[in-house]
């Protein structure tokens, strides 16, 4: 089988072998024996946040299906849960929502598994994942032992993780913390894009139910919920990472290009300037005291004159017609189509701003 059917951007020629445990158990089991083995592996969940060459993966792919949401013993007004990983990341919303349990629901419409969730630090409108993570059960590849690890040591900062940046193994389940309240409100409104859609103000707490409806609705708009009908969904999400720069050269940007301030523990910068091609002349690490500003990945494509719906010419992959920042198949793409036009924006973004763009799926034998 071809892993661009099991991609959502429909990109990836066949693996070696496929593999499909059913529980936890098995799930352990199967990675270990694939381990022993020493040929190559790779995990894959949901297939939304990873580009796959056209050759496809020589090697072992483990596909987590494993299900179950159980419900643990927790300090009064809040509820802590266990997740499978191969459970349904907006099921799992959808469920804590019904539920009047809060902490994720601006996570509504995010695609892809629950084990998935923390190597990436999901986030979106206002929430990320490490708000509500408690720890991973997690099979490590060195030791082949299952540890229950704490959230404090995953490193979780902007869309990283520990687990992204080489820590080996595989996420077997999530547990994650949420609050209970009487009348099942949600965490304060942070996102002033999520504000105003619901009409609200910053800091209200409002319905879990209307929030999870106003962030689907959002996320549709921009092409980014899974939808057999739109052809905008042919994406792995946002392509590109927010950059993080420094206050000074956020400075330098004109006055209607978005960008947020951030902790400076959130993460270390993320783009180059210009200059990186001089490495003698690149700025120290940062220290802690340095002011980081995240910018608009899709302002800056926009900014640098690539327009929605853009496609090189003959190329079968295209900028999605609803958001800058989503690379779509429009039918019949490849993953050399994907990369050619993922460098195409790296290359225009960092000749009118001087900042190089970095990609947020798992490439694999993609080279962005």
């Amino acid at each position: 089988m071809d892993l661009s059917q099991l991609t959502t951007l429909r990109v990836g020629g066949p693996a070696a072998e496929l593999l499909a445990p059913t529980d936890a158990a098995e799930l352990v089991e199967t990675t270990l024996r694939v381990w022993a083995t020493g040929d190559d592996w790779l995990v894959l969940g949901g297939g939304s946040n990873v580009v796959v060459a056209d050759d496809g993966f020589d090697g072992s792919v483990i596909r987590v299906v494993t299900r179950g949401i159980e419900r643990l013993d927790g300090e009064a007004g809040t509820v802590c849960l266990k997740v499978q990983a191969g459970e349904p990341w907006d099921e799992l919303v959808a469920y804590a929502v019904d539920h009047g349990w809060a902490g994720i629901e601006a996570l509504s419409g995010i695609p892809g598994s629950s084990g998935a969730a923390p190597i990436q630090n999901i986030g979106a409108y206002g929430q990320e994942l490490d708000s509500s993570l408690v720890a991973v059960e997690f099979l490590d590849y060195l030791s082949g032992e299952l540890h229950r690890l704490p959230a404090e040591e995953l490193e979780l900062g902007y869309r990283t993780s520990a687990l992204k940046n080489g820590r080996r193994g595989l996420v077997v389940s999530i547990e994650l913390r949420l609050t209970e309240n009487a009348d099942a409100l949600s965490d304060p409104i942070a996102y002033p894009q999520l504000a105003t859609a619901l009409g609200a103000r910053l800091g209200d707490r409002l319905p879990l139910s209307q929030v999870r409806d106003a962030v689907l609705a959002l996320r549709a708009a921009k092409g980014m919920l899974l939808d057999a009908a739109d052809p905008d969904s042919v994406s792995a999400g946002s392509f590109f990472t927010n950059p993080i720069v420094s206050a000074e050269f956020a400075r330098e940007l004109s006055a209607d290009a978005p960008r947020w301030p951030i902790e400076s523990n959130e993460a270390e910068p993320v783009v180059s300037l210009l200059d990186a091609y001089r490495p003698q002349d690149l700025p120290a690490r940062a220290s802690a005291t340095d002011r980081r500003i995240k910018l608009s990945a899709a302002w800056l494509i926009e900014h640098a004159g690539v327009t929605r719906g853009f496609s090189l010419p003959g190329s079968r992959a295209a900028v999605s017609s609803k958001h800058s920042l989503a690379l779509v198949n429009t039918g019949g793409a490849t993953a050399a189509e994907i990369a050619e036009l993922a460098r195409y924006l790296q290359t225009r973004v960092l000749g009118a701003f001087g900042v190089i763009l970095q990609p947020e799926p798992i490439l694999v034998g993609v080279h962005v």
